[in-house]
């Protein structure tokens, strides 16, 4: 099995590398590759376990992609965010079963409302991936990245709920609303719990692969320990990653440009496996399900009304709830800015002025999120986590049926919305000129708080420096920044440069770092703005080692 996931694992890479050079979308060529080949004779049955899939596919791609979001970013659309990636699970998990009811024959109220947990959660993997190609705006990407981080939890924890009842067994907590209370409290406690220790145990470290080991340890343990306590180890593995993103700023440069290299490929190497490993279940699914007396033409056809369903569900509440928030927003907006003079004078902490609400999506923007509802590798594992008989010895009613539903409906949402969505996107020529200029606002302030940071050090130096080369050094730097030079000159690439130059990069980073936890500088822009600072320092730290 190992070595067949290997070779799934290089076909895959080398498929994506091919995509890549033709401009077409990696992950669904690997898919429909995928399937072609699963028709291929005597090509061996890839099957892993729910286990392996949600406990050691799922933890690291969540944690890589929760550690590189920006979490101002999340907490300002966290309304968007919850409203997609949690009460609209339940929604389309309670309609998708109503469906189901009447599509599918034989499918009890029970075993339907487990179908429409499994196809609850939308896998925005491939979403995002082509949406940062074509250039979609970023609240756009920040709301489907934020849906993706939280929905698997939402529709984990009500499948497993709907899995109790459909079997005759107990739930941890038998009240979903309760459980789901209870399995998000506790699974972010137990990640931020995870995130805090690790990051106390990297503080100690001083080489860069141990750090990186710790990192990869993080994932797994937020989402068993999670586990083991009934609570959601989505959720735990989401925390710990937003935990060590944001520590991560503060670590050592060699130790970042490590990780995220590490995290790269990992992500690359999870991503390429689970699409593949997708397409290559056709025939086998088609083959299990006839064997137990479905007629595929029959399944085929309630998929593709199933599939409908999933689409309309998510644009009436995306367009249904686009309109009560525009509502709200226009609302707050009418309120009157209150002066600093309205103020209490005893006790004033906030600035005069409300945070300025954000603004709702656009109506081409809601399109886009609307039509981004592809499900993944997620939707698979929990049918194929179905259990085969009930407590009462019985065969689990319809399950057969389920897993072919949900991977049907999976391919269905890949082939037709995912190869739509460039096309998409660029008919509706999205305006992404407040996004620009947020950008470019925050880089403008990012460079503005390095010069800033570079004066302030370079003043400190030369109030404690009495060598008088240095001093000469230190202010012919200042001349120059003062001039807004940015060349370099040979005649100072000394070893007394050198150490200047780590001086400032250090004050710009404590600077920035400052800037993002006031709130001021978004962690998109730090993490962008550290990535060039590491490489800089990790030149002159080259340069060091080469001198001596």
């Amino acid at each position: 099995m190992f070595a067949h996931i290997l070779v799934v694992i290089i076909v895959a890479i080398a498929i994506t590398a091919l995509a890549e050079r033709r401009n077409v979308q990696p992950a669904l060529l690997v898919a429909m590759v995928g399937l072609g080949a699963s028709f291929i004779p005597g090509i061996p049955r890839l099957e892993l376990a729910p286990e392996i899939i949600l406990g050691v596919f799922l933890p690291p791609m969540l944690f890589s992609a929760a550690s590189d979001f920006s979490f101002s970013s999340f907490a300002q659309r966290f309304g968007s965010i919850v409203n997609l990636g949690v009460f609209m699970v339940f929604v389309a998990a309670t309609a998708v079963g109503i469906v189901a009811t009447i599509v599918v024959p034989g499918l009890g109220p029970v075993s339907a409302i487990v179908l429409g947990a499994v196809l609850a959660p939308p896998d925005a993997v491939a979403a995002i991936s082509i949406g940062r190609k074509a250039g979609l705006p970023i609240a756009v990407m920040t709301v489907l990245k934020g849906e993706s981080l939280i929905n698997d939890a939402a529709a984990l924890t009500f499948f497993t709920v709907a899995l109790a009842t459909a079997t005759g067994t107990h739930a941890f907590i038998g009240n979903t609303p309760l459980y789901f209370v209870y399995a998000a409290i506790v699974g972010i406690v137990v990640g931020v719990i995870i995130g805090q220790l690790a990051q106390l145990a990297r503080g100690k470290l001083t080489n860069p692969s141990l750090s990186t080991a710790v990192s990869v340890i993080v994932p797994f343990a937020a989402y068993l320990l999670a586990e083991e306590l009934h609570a959601s180890g989505v959720l735990a593995v989401v925390a710990a990653g937003f935990a060590l993103g944001h520590h991560a700023a503060r670590a050592g440069f060699a130790e970042r440009i490590q990780e995220r290299n590490f995290w790269r490929t990992i992500d690359t190497l999870l991503e390429t496996f689970v699409f593949a490993y997708i397409g290559l279940q056709l025939r086998f699914v088609i083959l299990d399900a006839d064997a137990a007396g479905y007629n595929i033409w029959a399944l085929l056809l309630a998929s593709a009304i199933i599939f409908l369903a999933t689409v309309l569900i998510r644009f009436a509440w995306v367009f249904g709830t686009a309109v009560l928030g525009r509502w709200r927003y226009s609302r707050i907006s009418r309120k009157p800015q209150r002066s600093a003079a309205d103020l209490p004078k005893v006790g004033r902490r906030h600035h005069p002025d409300r945070p300025v609400p954000q603004r709702p999506l656009s109506w081409k923007e809601n399109l886009v999120v609307a039509w981004t509802g592809m499900r993944g590798v997620v939707t698979l594992a929990a049918a194929a986590g179905i259990p085969t008989m009930t407590v009462a010895g019985t065969a689990f009613p319809g399950r057969n049926a389920i897993l072919a539903i949900a991977f049907f409906v999976t391919i269905a949402t890949l082939v037709i919305q995912g190869l739509s969505l460039p096309w998409l996107i660029r008919a509706l020529k999205l305006d992404d000129t407040a996004d620009r200029q947020f950008a470019a606002d925050q880089q403008a302030l990012a460079q503005r708080l390095s010069d800033e940071a570079d004066k302030e050090a370079l003043q400190a130096s030369l109030a404690t420096e009495s060598d008088p080369a240095k001093r000469k050094l230190i202010e012919y730097v200042a001349k120059r920044l003062h001039r807004q030079e940015t060349h370099n000159d040979a005649g100072f690439n000394s070893d007394a440069s050198i150490s200047l130059g780590s001086i400032l990069l250090e004050a710009r980073r404590a600077k920035l770092i400052a800037a993002r936890d006031a709130r001021q500088l978004d962690d998109t822009v730090l993490r962008d703005t550290l990535e060039r600072m590491d490489i800089e320092q990790a030149f002159m730290h080259g340069m060091t080692k080469a001198r001596n």
